[in-house]
């Protein structure tokens, strides 16, 4: 029986990968001082994810202006990629700005942990990694083979990260910029009784928010 294969955890290095991509070849590495958004796709010549990277192709400049990098992968090969990505251009306009992997061993895939047989077959399902620009993995999401993915919302969560580590805040449900941000709980009675006290807005001494 085969090792099991350790996937990647939050917060941790992620994977070391070295690939061929459609801009040639990519290793993590070469986003250091950078974010990054790691999306697989079952396959090209699918229509659902057709809509999903005329989408990410679309946000691009908004990815750009966070910093931030996109990379595909599907576990197709090199060719099928460039023929799929001129498709797209031909087909809805929509030019690919992004690398896009082929990962026909599925070296990548396995390593990130894309492959879900009980999805339906060998091919990686929609998954999305988000690494910061210290190689750390900080968000995973996986998606079904057969529903989208909304690529405003990894806008979203690529700007939240941002903003928690510039802030040492946490940000709340549908957070977005310009919102308010929680501030952190106190730590100790002490510090729970001064809390309100602060000059936030509280609700209690444990929920506490503040504008940027």
């Amino acid at each position: 029986m085969s090792e099991p294969v350790a996937l990647p955890r939050i917060n941790e290095r992620a994977p070391e990968f070295e690939a061929r991509t459609t801009h040639g070849v990519k290793k993590l590495s070469d986003y250091e001082g950078k974010w990054l958004v790691l999306f697989s796709h079952p396959a090209d010549f699918t229509p659902v994810c057709t809509t999903e990277f005329t989408a990410f192709a679309r946000h691009y400049p908004e990815f750009q202006k966070l910093n931030c990098d996109l990379l595909g992968l599907s576990i197709d090969s090199y060719y099928s990629h460039v023929a799929w990505v001129r498709n797209i251009k031909e087909k809805f306009g929509v030019e690919i700005p992004f690398p896009i992997i082929e990962d026909l061993k599925m070296d990548v895939a396995k390593a990130f942990g894309m492959i879900h047989p009980g999805a339906g077959d060998t091919s990686a399902v929609r998954a999305t990694f988000i690494i910061d620009p210290k190689g750390v993995l900080r968000a995973m999401v996986y998606y079904p083979m057969t529903n989208g993915r909304s690529i405003p919302e990894f806008l979203r969560l690529v700007a939240a990260l941002q903003t928690s580590d510039a802030n040492k805040v946490a940000t709340p449900e549908g957070w977005q910029p310009g919102d308010k941000v929680i501030v952190p709980p106190p730590q100790d009675v002490a510090a729970a009784e001064a809390r309100m006290g602060e000059g936030y807005a509280c609700t209690d001494w444990y929920f506490c928010t503040k504008s940027l």
